[in-house]
């Protein structure tokens, strides 16, 4: 095969595929398409937008993947259709809001400085900032994101003997974990820890989902609240990514004191093999980490595995959680 540039300039250009993604979610294009407006003439009368403008948009859609053309018609694949139709009840396209926000998109235009200084270069780290409008984003954004992986994880954890339950959800966010818990186990009370205002989402998630009457709510951060004690299981999704080693540790220890004597922790990350580059978008996580945080990254089993023995634990299990790519530890 001749040497070609075509794969450096795909990822030269990956920032007009971004944009050309949201302005199709922002237009609702694929949700247009959903209904039945499947020409550029159709979709420009139904949009508001010139011809031109939103068949151009359509083509480019199709160029990467997310629709087929037939003639001048217009159909979605199924991944456009399950996953950026706003009809439809897996539509994630509200996660751009946080994903493409000014803030992330400032980190990466400074990356090389990230990657000189080993940290963040924005001005204050917005992981560590109390109750600020970053997790609000995160939580209004991304939580029909994490269902999925809310509810497997959910199957991963058996209810205890006497059918009772008690969860601590750690910096819950959106609440879906804790929220999955709940509703797969009627006698699950779950106790969610986060800012106040990143909490009012997870209630209105929780009253959504219809488990509202048992979840509490702990407000305030996860470095000074007293997390209480008893707890079976202890929710640790996404959070320890944030953190150096040290500090990753301590929380851990945190866990352990609150759990019960058969209690467990199940963490939720993006972990990484041991090479660092399997799998693919674990291993670019780390790239997040190292944009948008002080001392993050993405760990690996074994990195995991050593922490959770320092911190007192001693048995752990690794667990896959298909379809996606994150996967789950379960301490004891």
């Amino acid at each position: 095969m001749p040497l070609s540039p075509a794969l450096i300039f795909d990822h030269f250009n990956g920032y007009q595929r971004t944009a050309a993604l949201r302005a199709a979610v922002e237009l609702d294009l694929f949700t247009r398409i959903a209904r039945g407006n499947n020409t550029a003439a159709a979709l420009a009368a139904d949009a508001h937008t010139s011809e031109r403008g939103i068949r151009i948009l359509a083509d480019a859609m199709v160029v990467l993947g997310m629709a087929e053309k037939s003639g001048d018609r217009y159909q979605l694949t199924e991944d456009g259709a399950a996953f950026l139709n706003r009809d439809s009840p897996m539509f994630i396209g509200d996660a751009l809001n946080f994903l493409n926000a000014p803030i992330m998109v400032e980190a990466f235009d400074q990356l090389s400085q990230a990657v000189r200084q080993g940290g963040t270069a924005l001005k204050g780290d917005p992981a560590n900032a109390p109750d600020s409008e970053y997790w609000v984003a995160f939580a209004r954004n991304m939580g029909k994101l994490q269902t999925g992986g809310a509810h497997g994880l959910a199957e991963l954890l058996l209810p205890k003997p006497d059918g009772g339950m008690k969860v601590l959800d750690i910096a819950a966010g959106h609440g879906q974990f804790g929220i999955a818990m709940a509703q797969r186990n009627p006698q699950a009370q779950v106790y969610s820890l986060d800012w106040p205002r990143v909490l009012d989402v997870a209630k209105e998630n929780a009253a959504a989902g219809g488990v509202a009457d048992r979840m509490h709510w702990l407000e305030g951060s996860a470095f000074e609240l007293d997390w209480g004690t008893g707890y079976d299981w202890v929710l640790m999704p996404n959070f320890l990514h944030h953190f150096d080693r040290a500090t990753c540790v301590a929380l851990l220890r945190r866990a352990k004191q609150a759990l019960a004597p058969e209690g467990e922790l199940a963490i939720l990350e993006f972990v990484v093999d041991n090479d660092r580059v399997h799998p693919p978008q674990s291993a670019l996580f780390a790239m997040i980490m190292l944009a948008t945080t002080e001392s993050g990254d993405a760990y690996s089993s074994n990195e995991y595995e050593s922490m959770l023995h320092e911190a007192g634990f001693e048995e752990t299990e690794l667990h896959p959680l298909p379809p996606g790519f994150q996967r789950a530890i379960i301490a004891s």
